[in-house]
């Protein structure tokens, strides 16, 4: 898969780096959430609502990397 982030790091260094992604995961996820609810109140420029459609779908890709890294480097 993807590379090991955690390979050749101590304990400590591979506790800050889940703590790095987990909070990484919680921001994107956040930004999908307001993209989302924003794209949905707009109902008078369908442009801006497509691109903030497009916005949460990035977001949503880089959640799932973020989470794939985690799992793998949880093995």
């Amino acid at each position: 898969m993807g590379l090991n982030l955690f390979n050749g790091k101590n304990e400590e260094e591979k506790e800050v780096l889940k703590d790095v992604l987990e909070d990484a995961i919680e921001t994107e996820e956040n930004l999908m959430r307001t993209y989302l609810i924003t794209a949905e109140r707009i109902h008078d420029n369908d442009e801006l609502k497509e691109r903030l459609e497009n916005f949460a779908e990035g977001n949503a890709k880089r959640t799932k990397q973020l989470i794939d890294e985690l799992n793998d480097n949880k093995k």
